[in-house]
């Protein structure tokens, strides 16, 4: 008798679902936006650009699924506002991915107290805001997920950008609180925090600092010798936004279920010695 194989198909069980992915015009969150739509859930598409948004979500409706659009800073009370009202105006929003925010690549030195300050409402408290806009419905209706997107500075902080690093700490543990305060609801609060990825900002800095370093004048060279002194890992390189995207995905999905108040780190197992 021949050798079988079994064949299995995984479903995350996201279609009728519907996610709202903040700062999805690029990178991380647009990966992660699209993957959810390919897997069947309606798609909210945030941005500050609207030109930006369009361009993704006509990408994204290439999987025949819903996508509306939402413009606004979230940074701001009036902004966030008008993000819920644009992405409640589809629906309710299932699955919350709180990817927005930025940093300034300053030494402590250039880190102002309003700098901190920046990096707070940019990084923290336009989370909250949505977490506030969003949490309370899914209660109601006994689902929902809400996915933090951290990062591994969070614990393991270089000595530039110290104000970013101790806001993605931040966002870690407010999901974890989140989590405990959701106990019982059918509401899940959980982290991905992503390691070196190879996201446009990261590919500018690796090629304007990468000659100085001695790791050579190519990108591919030049990340080969960051995954080995700057950032190494366990694979030997830098990942990619859709290994990110498909973390969301399963802890979006039912399979994850049982995964509440977590880190799932998606960083290759980086890990700085100190």
């Amino acid at each position: 008798m021949g050798p079988y194989f079994l064949r299995i198909t995984v479903d995350l069980n996201l279609a009728g679902k519907r996610a709202l992915v903040t700062g999805s015009t690029s990178g991380i969150g647009s990966a992660a936006a699209d993957l959810l739509a390919a897997e069947g859930a309606d798609v909210v598409i945030h941005g500050r650009d609207r030109d930006r948004a369009v361009a993704v979500a006509d990408k994204i409706r290439g999987h025949n699924r819903r996508v509306d659009i939402a413009v606004g800073d979230l940074s701001t009370d009036a902004g966030a506002a008008e993000v819920v009202r644009a992405a409640t105006a589809g629906g309710d929003v299932d699955i919350l991915v709180n990817n927005a925010g930025g940093t300034d690549l300053v030494p402590w030195s250039d880190t102002t107290p309003e700098l901190w300050s920046k990096a707070y409402q940019v990084n923290v408290v336009s989370a909250v805001r949505m977490i506030r806009a969003f949490v309370p419905g899914m209660r109601e209706r006994k689902w929902g997920r809400v996915i933090q997107i951290g990062g591994g500075l969070a614990m393991q902080p270089m000595p530039v950008q110290p104000q970013y690093s101790a806001t993605l700490a931040a966002r870690h543990n407010l999901a974890v609180s989140l989590a405990r305060d959701l106990k019982g609801s059918g509401v899940t609060s959980n982290v991905v925090s992503p390691g070196p990825i190879r996201v446009e900002h990261v590919r500018e800095w690796l090629l304007e600092v990468g000659p100085a370093q001695g790791w050579g004048s190519e990108l591919s060279e030049i990340e080969a010798k960051a995954s080995e002194s700057w950032a190494p890992n366990d694979i030997g390189r830098f990942g990619t936004v859709e290994e990110v995207a498909g973390a969301v995905a399963y802890l979006a999905g039912s399979l994850a279920d049982f995964i509440n108040g977590t880190v799932v780190r998606v960083d290759g197992g980086h890990v700085v010695s100190v």
